[in-house]
């Protein structure tokens, strides 16, 4: 299905900020920030200062979706982990808090304050475990041995240069798998403005200080996203979350090497993930497969790099995952060889508008059938698939697709970034329709939400 595309003037043009005076009735902390109107399924965010005025910005003008935010993950991760929410609160406070680094301690204060003077009432704890809800169960996993190993499959994406894209420069993009009930909350278009480091785009989760999905830029040119790795168990206790790992990668690096540095540094194992990333000022690209055992860094200046949750190390696959790669119809290993079929079919073609054909993609390499949507399709839809993708789904599982992502060289150093909200592929996710066929997923009926196809939006922090 071919669907709009919103110009960037029109996005501004729409955009309605609540410009934030420093007034006597409004908090100084305020002062520069703005939250403007929703925009084809997305919320745009400014957020500046120091850290805990970007945390105040971020509570206070995301409020309501914060608190929406917190039901959700008050929700998920009991389900998913087997834990009660006084367990988690207490691995936020003696696992995870400990191991943040200050800067970011003041903007999780700054959150909980902001929330406050909207009078919504979150503990620092519970700030915490929402920003490390995708990593929490690969905490939970490692205190049972007998327990398999974290499921999560998240997202498929790809980055390309040289010969490889139209033009030799480098274009990426990425969709986000999750949860329909979490993903219909990744709507956030931040644009942060911290006092140190440099200026960051991404897209992101109501009260989480990283993108969680992980798509974003910043103004040293440095572009990043990232899939999970598949059925991946190890976790160090005593690590650097990697909800603070990702948000100072994204937010300091200005080289490849810089953003390796400080991902790798005191690596917790948490959301493990094979990282996609481009410095283009240099034209170049890489792929960081970061696993806790095993860390393997490719790069390149002409070729690519591809990801669907299957590990690339042999031996990581084999010390820390319980990945099978002679399973050739599960997810991970079809969408790779959809993958491995695309790339070269259009080298030298790759731009942005091929790099939205492949995030809609629904052409199943395993049953070689077109338009076949599914947990098999780049553009995932568990929720159609009678095999589910175990073990993260059950069959018809609410999962798949939430959104997606594309920018090439010349967007990432101007700020700009191409954005969907809900199946790039242009089909609708209506829950009440869902849950009348599949009541088996009655336990989410209060919170889960339709996910409607929106327009291709450009965003630009200019």
């Amino acid at each position: 299905m071919r669907l709009p595309v919103t110009s960037s003037k029109l996005v501004w043009a729409l955009l309605v900020p609540l410009l934030l005076s420093c007034g006597p009735s409004v908090d100084r902390r305020l002062s520069g920030s703005w939250r403007g109107a929703e925009v084809n399924g997305w919320i745009p965010v400014r957020l500046q200062g120091s850290p805990g005025e970007i945390g105040f910005q971020h509570g206070y003008l995301l409020a309501p979706e914060i608190a929406d935010a917190l039901k959700v993950i008050q929700l998920v991760l009991p389900h998913e982990t087997k834990r009660d929410g006084a367990f988690l609160r207490a691995a936020a406070e003696t696992i995870f808090w400990p191991r943040v680094d200050e800067e970011y301690r003041e903007e999780l204060r700054g959150i909980s304050e902001g929330l406050a003077a909207r009078g919504v009432k979150a503990a620092i704890a519970d700030i915490v475990v929402l920003n490390a809800f995708l990593e929490m169960s690969y905490y939970t996993d490692t205190l049972d041995e007998k327990k398999a190993a974290s499921s999560q499959e998240r997202c498929s994406a790809f980055v390309a240069t040289g010969s490889w894209t139209r033009g030799g420069q480098a274009v990426i993009a990425h969709n986000n798998w999750s949860g329909y009930l979490e993903g219909s909350r990744w709507k956030i278009i931040f644009d942060i403005r911290p006092e140190k480091g440099y200026r960051i785009l991404m897209d992101g989760f109501p009260g989480l200080i990283h993108s969680g999905d992980d798509f974003g830029m910043n103004s040293a040119g440095v572009v990043i996203t990232e899939t999970t790795i598949s059925q991946f168990k190890g976790f160090e206790q005593n690590g650097i979350p990697e909800f603070v790992r990702a948000r100072k990668a994204m937010q300091y690096a200005a080289s490849i090497d810089d953003f390796v540095r400080i991902m790798a540094n005191r690596n917790n194992g948490g959301y493990a993930n094979a990282w996609l990333v481009a410095d283009t000022k240099r034209n170049e690209i890489a792929r960081l497969e970061l696993g806790l055992k095993n860390v393997t860094l490719e790069r390149t200046g002409d070729g690519y790099f591809v990801g669907a949750n299957f590990p690339v190390n042999p031996k990581l696959a084999g010390e820390e995952t319980s990945f099978r790669v002679d399973n050739p119809d599960e997810s991970r290993n079809v969408r790779r060889t959809r993958w491995e079929q695309l790339m070269p079919e259009f080298k030298g073609s790759i731009d942005v508008a091929v790099a939205r054909r492949f995030m809609a993609d629904h052409y199943d390499a395993y049953g070689r059938k077109a338009d076949a949507p599914s947990e098999r399709t780049l553009c995932g839809h568990v929720d159609l698939s009678p095999r589910g993708s175990r073990p993260w789904q059950e069959p018809y599982g609410p999962a798949g697709t939430v959104q997606a992502k594309v920018a090439d060289a010349a967007m990432v150093q101007g700020m700009e970034m191409w954005a969907a909200m809900g199946h790039p592929c242009g089909l609708d996710f209506v829950a009440a329709e869902f849950l009348r066929w599949h009541p088996e997923y009655g336990w989410q009926r209060e919170l889960l939400r339709d996910l409607s196809t929106r327009p291709w939006t450009r965003f630009s922090a200019r």
